[in-house]
């Protein structure tokens, strides 16, 4: 008991460190870029103008590597997500001590699954940096291919895709009913911020969440198909969602929320409980 006190203490004093929350705070501007690029390829897929660049968060990375000071934009991006997570995986292991039984579960499961994909984005921003990062969608291909062709592989393919999509839905959810509020210094807001950021949120996390459970069900059905080329991640979501009846105008929507958590994500950054 003594030495899980200990752990929580040490990390209780690792999270409330002023440099974590300075750079887990520039991280969420940094994700919020990341965003804003995003939907605009989104956009470029729904009006076929992609130019063979991925619908998803690499292909935003490779996008800002070739702007000006494009390189250097992306170490900055990669420190405040490495920071962001720091922070949410001491919050899964952790953290979320306001809250009591399934809420408390979920809100650490929450973070786990964060942490991923702020890790995840943040070596991603290295690699591009270091000109070295391939085709993600492609790579999660071949990924893919390569689980199912093992005993059991199947399965596992698609408990990873229950488990992207569960996580997409859980979004959506959590952005209707507006959960992220709670997440958010609102006493800070004026009300007009606070409108702004409550409608941005709703929206925003409908979006992303929408997309993450549309890439979940493509993996599901590829394991279920034995065909991995379903298997691409968000760059096949989008694609497979332009090409539904009245697809460009739905991943136009779709875009526009992606956009819209961009810029809340800046709200964030000044106003999200670190």
């Amino acid at each position: 008991m003594s030495l899980t006190r200990n752990a929580e203490a040490t990390a209780a004093q690792a999270a409330n460190s002023r440099w974590l929350e300075l750079l887990a705070r520039a991280g969420f501007i940094g994700y919020g870029i990341v965003h804003l690029l995003f939907a605009w390829l989104a956009l470029q897929i729904a009006f076929g103008k992609s130019s063979g660049k991925e619908g998803n968060q690499t292909g935003a990375l490779r996008t800002l590597a070739g702007e000006p000071l494009g390189r250097f934009l992306l170490i900055a991006i990669a420190i405040g997500l490495l920071a962001m997570a720091i922070w949410q995986g001491l919050e899964a292991a952790f953290g979320h001590r306001d809250k009591r039984g399934r809420k408390r579960i979920f809100e650490r499961i929450a973070s786990g699954f964060r942490t991923a994909i702020y890790l995840w984005l943040a070596w991603t921003a290295v690699k591009v940096f270091q000109d070295a990062a391939s085709n993600s969608a492609a790579k999660q291909e071949a990924l893919t291919g390569k689980l199912m062709s093992s005993g059991g592989g199947r399965w596992l393919v698609g408990l990873i895709g229950l488990a992207i999509a569960a996580f997409g839905i859980g979004m959506v959810i959590y952005g209707l009913k507006k959960k992220f509020l709670a997440n958010l210094r609102t006493g800070e807001m004026s009300p007009k911020t606070y409108t702004l950021a409550r409608r941005l949120g709703m929206v925003g996390y409908a979006a992303r969440g929408s997309v993450f459970a549309i890439a979940g069900l493509l993996i599901i059905v590829a394991a279920v198909k034995y065909d991995p080329n379903k298997a691409r991640g968000l760059d096949a979501a989008l694609r497979t969602l332009r090409d539904q009846s009245y697809g460009p105008v739905l991943l136009t929507l779709m875009a526009l929320g992606i956009a819209a958590f961009g810029i809340y994500c800046f709200l964030q950054s000044r106003f999200r409980r670190v």
